[in-house]
């Protein structure tokens, strides 16, 4: 406390004494243990209003002791396996160093895909995203003093290359380099491109990428089986000029399936890895395509944008075509997209109607409504319209299709001259957004009528919702992905399922293996309540087993990562009702981590360089630890804290002060005194 503020309270302590006496004492005339009990009573209060308003205050100092954190970070997956003793003993001699509980928080966490807590390891994850794992410990320990220990082999699967990360690392980094850093001679298959699907009786393009690591050089024998068939062979020569080749050949599709596609390449002499000798892949030959035109007297943007969307799945082909077509080029078409139709368009829809065809009308700035509105009677439209920039927004109650996995965030408006829409029928699957207000009227519109199916979209340059696609997820699928489900829905002329499945037919490994299903009332309204459960069944061995569906957001989903490479059968059911859907897929023998099997040493020095940290082997843990011990960098730093508090509370004060003066009144009236 201030000697200034110790003066005050001295002065108001005199000051209320004064007071007192001269109240009570000063020619008083009746003395005695009243008067001291009042004149007590007096001085209590003032001095407690004088305290009051001088509010005397102390400082405390505390003191902490801020420890640097130390993050053990651990590689979990199956490509330091071989090496799991050498992580172990690493991860116990840091448990027992009795040293850095007085300097370090110790704190462990492992990774494969993802970060994870604990320093429990099980080395079986398939894959390896060192940035990832670091990039989230620098956003969990921000502002923080913190040291990260890697311990791994350097290879990795996935994410953005970590030897430029360091760049943004706000931690040094000490890599402990996991594994055989040793240079072996290789010669590997390092990627087989191929389409996902083949048509019956027509051949398939395989593009193979090989390469070779070493000094000298090998020739060897690349195969390409089929179900276990060789159908094409070819000789290679490699060196350490010509290291890598790119080969293409086509294989016919003979039979309807998903065909297992093996392609390998002989070893070489004295070779240390032959698991990257050889990929395997799946390709589906089905015998039936989908055909769909597009037609149109303009050129437009739009038109490429939907064509390269369908024809992202091989299933599909697009032609482009005018309505001045003759009709009998268009008896293998099974959709139609009519792209701002006007008069011209009219023989075009009379074929559509005699033939029942489905049809997906995309409208826009230079569309005759007057036209629209004639040749069909489903909806009706107020025409002449100024075009208006018309955003998306999405009906979550859409129940024809599942729709969960689209997105429209940040999509751009498309320029629409439509007024409103009147349904006769139909159900909206996009909703139009006018100037920040959702209106009642339908941007995309869904049409099941016994004519046909029918998509309407009231809008042009759909081109601008594929670019957008792309910059929010560096993809087309999003995009992409819809318009197939479209083009789905208009090519299959089966009534509606209460019970809807999506699954893939091959499956790069089970890490990414899964079976989604939709499931609808007798209203056809999405049920959250229902009961749904998979059953799975090996091909191979017969074993099964029954896995309920979990619910998340518009679908039910069964993960089943946890199933060997093989051939599956599948049945989903719901439960207490007698729907049911079955489907057939295959995993892959896939283990990308087992590709490579020689420690990255030199990124993950790149890694500790630009950290300002150090790479270490195995056998300098030692040096390591007393690195850390003895730089003053991570000693702990006392912080001491300066707390001002008032010296008493002013709640007891001002309880005081009423008290004893409350007090001296009620005395002095009691005995008579003024």
């Amino acid at each position: 406390m201030e000697i200034k503020t110790v003066l005050f309270i001295i002065l108001a302590a005199i000051t209320a004494l004064f007071i007192v006496l001269f109240q009570y004492y000063h020619k008083a005339k009746r003395k005695g243990n009243l008067s001291i009990i009042l004149s007590f009573l007096r001085f209590s209060g003032l001095f407690g209003l004088f305290l009051l308003l001088i509010n005397p205050k102390f400082s405390k100092n505390e003191y902490t002791l801020e420890k640097t954190n130390l993050i053990v970070l651990s590689d979990n997956s199956s490509s330091v396996s071989t090496s799991q003793s050498e992580i172990r003993a690493i991860l116990k001699k840091i448990n027992e160093n009795n040293s850095f509980p007085d300097r370090f928080n110790v704190e462990h966490y492992r990774f494969g895909a993802a970060l994870n807590t604990s320093d429990s390891l099980s080395f079986k994850e398939k894959n390896t995203n060192i940035t990832s794992s670091l990039t989230a410990l620098n956003e969990i320990y921000a502002n923080t003093k913190t040291a990260i220990v890697l311990l791994t082999d350097g290879n990795q699967t996935l994410g953005a290359d970590y030897g430029f990360y360091g760049r943004q690392s706000k931690f040094p980094v000490y890599p402990i380099a996991i594994g055989d850093t040793t240079t072996y001679e290789d010669i590997r298959v390092d990627r087989v491109n191929t389409n996902k699907y083949a048509f019956l009786k027509n051949k398939y393009p395989i593009e193979i990428y090989t390469s070779y690591e070493g000094t000298g050089s090998v020739a060897s024998t690349v195969n390409v089986l089929v179900n276990e068939k060789s159908v094409y062979k070819e000789r290679i020569t490699l060196s350490a000029n010509t290291s890598a080749k790119r080969i293409n050949t086509l294989i016919k599709a003979n039979s309807v399936g998903i065909m297992k596609i093996k392609v390998s390449v002989s070893p070489i002499k004295n070779e240390r890895n032959s698991i990257n000798n050889s990929k395997v892949i799946a390709v589906e030959v089905i015998d039936e395509k989908t055909n769909i035109a597009i037609i149109s007297n303009l050129t437009h943007p739009d038109l490429g944008a939907l064509k390269k969307a369908i024809e992202s799945n091989e299933q599909r082909s697009v032609r482009v075509m005018r309505p001045s077509i003759d009709l009998k080029d268009l008896e293998d078409v099974d959709v139609f997209i009519l792209y701002q139709p006007d008069a011209s368009f009219k023989p075009i829809y009379k074929y559509i109607q005699q033939n029942k065809a489905s049809i997906f009308t995309i409208t826009g700035e230079v569309i005759d409504w007057n036209f629209l509105n004639s040749i069909q009677s489903n909806y009706k439209i107020n025409g002449g319209y100024p075009v208006q920039e018309t955003f998306p927004v999405l009906n979550a109650a859409f129940s024809k299709f599942d729709i969960s996995n689209f997105s429209v965030t940040d999509y751009p408006p498309l320029n629409n001259g439509a007024g409103a829409v009147k349904l006769i029928d139909g159900e909206p699957l996009l909703y139009m957004k006018l100037f920040g207000e959702t209106m009642k009227s339908p941007l995309l519109l869904s049409l099941d009528t016994e004519k046909g199916k029918e998509l309407v979209l009231f809008g042009e340059n759909i081109w601008k919702w594929r670019m957008q696609s792309y910059r929010n997820d560096k993809s087309f699928d999003n995009f992409d992905e819809f318009i197939g489900k479209l083009m789905l829905y208009l090519s299959t002329t089966k009534p509606r399922n209460r019970l809807n499945i999506a699954y893939r037919s091959i499956y790069q490994g089970s890490h990414e293996t899964g079976v989604t299903a939709t499931y609808f009332d007798e209203a056809f309204v999405f049920d959250t309540n229902a009961n749904l459960v998979i059953t799975i069944k090996s091909n191979e061995n017969s074993t099964s087993k029954e896995i309920p569906m979990l619910l998340k957001e518009n679908m039910y989903e069964a993960g089943l990562t946890d199933l060997p490479a093989g051939l599956y059968s599948f049945k989903v059911t719901v439960k207490n009702e007698s729907l049911s859907k079955t489907g057939n897929f295959t995993i892959l023998d896939f283990d990308v981590e087992q590709q490579i099997q020689s420690t990255d040493y030199k990124k993950l020095g790149q890694l500790a360089q630009s950290t300002d940290g150090q790479l270490y082997f195995p056998n300098e843990v030692d040096s390591l630890f007393r690195y850390l011990g003895e730089n003053q960098q991570f000693a702990p730093t006392q912080k001491s804290t300066k707390n001002v508090v008032s010296l008493i509370d002013f709640r007891i004060l001002l309880a005081i002060i009423v008290i004893a003066l409350s007090l001296e009144w009620f005395i002095r009236k009691y005995n008579g005194l003024t």
